[in-house]
């Protein structure tokens, strides 16, 4: 039984893969549900893409983010209706289009909500993403401060090029048009960099390259109702936890061209107390983050019935 504090977090984009949440929608009716209200609320059949669509029409980013979205939170309800309401986190948090997720777990947003603005959020970044294109790469090997430098090197001459996630110490993403970030990951290599992974993504995401998504994004964000938040949200900006509405709100425009202090973010929920910490959502990505950013805590993932049986036994293995 779990006695521990708990931390639940949240993937974003390029987490997906075909055929995620099928085993959820097809062994727990809530997870299922989750589906069918999704499918309802977009007005086409997101279920049938997430199950079995093409990898393509899957991975364009009007469709990943509610993809992601709806995944993560069937497999929430699932676990949670499983372990009969026993899942209390004590915070929440979500990696770049993750937080609306954890803002929908927070019950800060509907289901519905949640699903509609991640769906203009993918639509508005594909816009901003046509107007200036550039692209994303992982440097493995440097600390956040010494990319944090060779961007601002790399910028010197002209051009947009800054650290988008600060993911685990070593391992930090950096956002910008092609030639500024071509010249960040020349400078990274004569840096010592260890790796340099160039994400399959043609959009320069948390960076200021985005500004373009930000004014209709706020509108949509101020016209949205939204809760109090019923579970601490650890904020991507901040890395504290957002008082309340009005910040939410702030929260949620700023992301758009700020970096993701995702290291900090665990590490604020580990200094709170937590120790175990539960990924939902497809991959586990973000469970490997946690055992680099802080070694002494547990973490796991559920993303599929398979993952939330283990999960379950080993984690609320009491309940009968």
């Amino acid at each position: 039984m779990v006695t521990d504090r708990l931390g639940l977090l949240f993937p974003g984009q390029g987490a997906q893969r075909i055929g995620m949440g099928q085993s959820l929608a097809e062994r727990f009716a809530v997870a299922r549900q989750v589906f069918e209200e999704a499918d309802d609320v977009l007005g086409f059949s997101l279920s049938r893409l997430c199950f079995e669509g093409s990898a393509d029409a899957l991975t364009d980013t009007v469709n990943t983010q509610p993809a992601i979205l709806a995944v993560s939170i069937a497999a929430l309800r699932a676990l949670h209706a499983e372990t009969d309401g026993a899942l209390s986190p004590a915070y929440v948090a979500g990696n770049s289009m993750g937080e609306y997720t954890a803002l929908v777990a927070a019950e800060v947003l509907s289901l519905a909500d949640g699903l509609r603005l991640v769906r203009l959020r993918g639509e508005l970044m594909s816009r901003a993403g046509r107007e200036n294109p550039g692209g994303m790469a992982a440097l493995i090997g440097l600390d956040a401060a010494a990319v944090e430098e060779l961007c601002h090197q790399a910028a010197a001459q002209g051009g947009v090029v800054q650290v988008a996630n600060d993911n685990a110490p070593g391992q930090v993403i950096v956002s910008g048009d092609e030639p500024t970030l071509e010249r960040a990951v020349e400078l990274a290599q004569k840096a010592g960099v260890r790796r340099v992974v160039r994400l399959a993504i043609s959009i320069p995401g948390h960076s200021a390259l985005m500004a373009g998504a930000v004014g209709d994004l706020c509108s949509a964000v101020e016209a949205t109702h939204m809760h109090p938040p019923a579970v601490p949200v650890v904020g991507n900006v901040h890395a504290r936890p957002l008082a309340g509405v009005q910040e939410v709100r702030e929260e949620l425009v700023t992301q758009m061209t700020a970096p993701v202090r995702w290291t900090d973010t665990v590490r604020y929920m580990r200094g709170g107390g937590v120790t175990r910490f539960l990924e939902f959502g497809p991959g586990d990505v973000l469970r490997g983050l946690v055992k680099r950013i802080v070694s002494d805590a547990e973490a796991a993932s559920v993303g599929d019935a398979e993952s939330l049986a283990e999960v379950r036994g080993a984690w609320f293995g009491e309940m009968s």
